[in-house]
């Protein structure tokens, strides 16, 4: 059941719960705290540095359990976070479980939750009826400050209204910043909250019905591609992702094919292998704009920080019906094609020449291809060794070949991006200015960048142009 304003019932439990074996590690390291010499001594003293000394103490062996699950098991990280809310624990690790609960939440274009966020809710609440109270809120201000900042002003009040204590009252009502009424201080807050967390806190909630599915959609699909991004170990989403791709009520749609090409692309099926190869192909038989939401997504995906690269390709041409002529088994030929020869060989070369020009030059398929070669451009680039130079001078023949396939000003600026970035390394690395090695360098770049339309004659003289430095002056 639902209301009306869209939301999940407060009652719905969409959170996995923790496996047993995690909860008998959990258990081993709370009893070990409540039976610590270290605990005894901070409750007769109620000092900040015995404090300090039982989280020294144990939260290191509580972060470990946490990085397991959020290995091992992602969608069981909510519960985790609700079971170390135990007074047991005595306020250990909490902080950093409020800071995970702040970003979790899904954030819109204005930096404001795009729905409330009760998790960080029961978080802030455990902390603030916390005998520990005092010690904690010393370490949780930015945090609580970055997540009312995200938070609409009624669900900040209805959840002061609900600590008891005017000290602690009065602790919450001073986090809410004016400053943050204004969207630039939220991003740029939210940005340097964010980078102070580098363990993996990312999780998700799969829906199973269309209404959940337009509230929960964005972040899930967030959360795969992260999970994607980092090269996890995904075998405990299996059996979700399986459910969600059966759920007759999500057959064919947008997110359907998202979800479905997230999982051919990067997740490795495992026993589903077959499954898999039957879902991909009957979907694409029965639903007509099949291949229209397919490549716009890829799209997407090959402009983001995931890599497409030659596995991806892989594991998705393997599920490809080729029997069915179309666009995708054409696309998924050519693909075959470019990590079999190498996108250097002159068969290769005029293959793409050929698929290109039968499709629109600003298509979709089109752009999936360009960005495709040009991944191929960063990564060589990327991992090419400064004393290699001349395999560049070599390999921006390749360059211009494609340059002139596509005539794309994007896909050349992108290009010459990459090239720069190259050059920027060489220049560091040779910097003797008669040496044979900057002489080659300069007299190549100042002639093919400047055929290649990268840069004007002016820009190439001063790019090699030598940085005076200036005098120390004495007073």
């Amino acid at each position: 059941m639902r209301n009306r304003a869209g939301r999940l019932p407060s009652n719905r439990l969409l959170m996995e719960m923790l496996d047993n074996k995690y909860q008998v590690e959990l258990d081993s390291i709370k009893g070990a705290i409540q039976s610590s010499d270290l605990l005894v001594t901070y409750l007769e003293t109620e000092e900040e540095e015995d404090y300090q000394a039982l989280r020294e103490a144990f939260e290191p062996s509580i972060e470990a359990l946490y990085e397991k699950v959020a290995s091992e098991n992602p969608l069981q990280l909510i519960s985790l976070e609700e079971k170390l809310l135990d007074p047991g624990f005595e306020g250990l690790y909490v902080t950093r479980i409020l800071g995970y609960s702040v970003l979790r939440g899904e954030i819109d274009e204005l930096y404001r939750y795009k729905r409330p966020q009760n998790h960080f809710k029961k978080v802030l609440l455990a902390i603030c009826a916390s005998p520990n109270f005092d010690l904690i809120q010393m370490r949780i201000g930015q945090g609580v400050q970055i997540g009312f900042g995200l938070s609409s002003n009624i669900w900040i009040t209805n959840l002061i209204e609900q600590v008891e204590g005017k000290r602690v009252k009065a602790f919450l009502e001073s986090q809410v910043l004016d400053k943050y009424r204004e969207v630039e201080h939220r991003r740029i807050a939210y940005a340097r909250y964010q980078n102070q967390f580098s363990i993996n806190y990312h999780s998700a909630e799969f829906p199973t019905t269309t209404g959940e599915l337009k509230v929960l959609f964005s972040s899930l699909k967030h959360f795969l591609m992260h999970r994607a991004e980092i090269k996890a170990n995904n075998s405990s989403l299996l059996p979700n992702l399986v459910a969600f791709l059966n759920n007759e009520q999500f057959k064919y749609g947008k997110e359907y094919v998202q979800v479905l090409s997230l999982f051919a692309n990067f997740y490795e099926p495992g026993e589903h292998a077959g499954w898999l190869r039957d879902t991909f192909n009957t979907a694409r038989n029965q639903y007509g704009a099949f291949n229209d939401d397919y490549f716009g997504f890829q799209e997407e995906l090959l402009n983001s920080d995931l890599e497409v690269d030659a596995a991806a390709d892989t594991r998705v041409s393997a599920l490809v019906d080729k029997s069915v002529e179309d666009d995708l088994a054409a696309y998924y030929r050519l693909m075959d094609e470019i990590h079999t020869k190498g996108y250097v060989h002159d068969d290769v070369i005029e293959a793409v020449r050929a698929f290109y020009d039968q499709h629109e030059g600003l298509s979709t398929i089109n752009e999936c291809l360009r960005r495709s070669i040009l991944g191929h451009f960063r990564r060589l680039l990327t991992n090419l060794s400064e004393e290699a130079y001349a395999d560049y001078f070599e390999m921006n023949k390749v360059f211009a070949l494609y340059i002139q396939i596509f005539n794309n000003q994007q896909f050349n600026q992108d290009v010459k991006k990459y090239s720069l970035e190259y050059v920027a390394k060489l220049l560091k690395r040779y910097t003797d200015k008669r040496g044979k090695d900057y002489q080659e360098i300069k007299r190549f770049v100042s002639q093919t960048f400047l055929d290649l339309g990268f840069m004007k004659e002016k820009e190439i003289v001063e790019l090699f142009k030598t940085r005076r430095k200036k005098r120390k002056t004495t007073a």
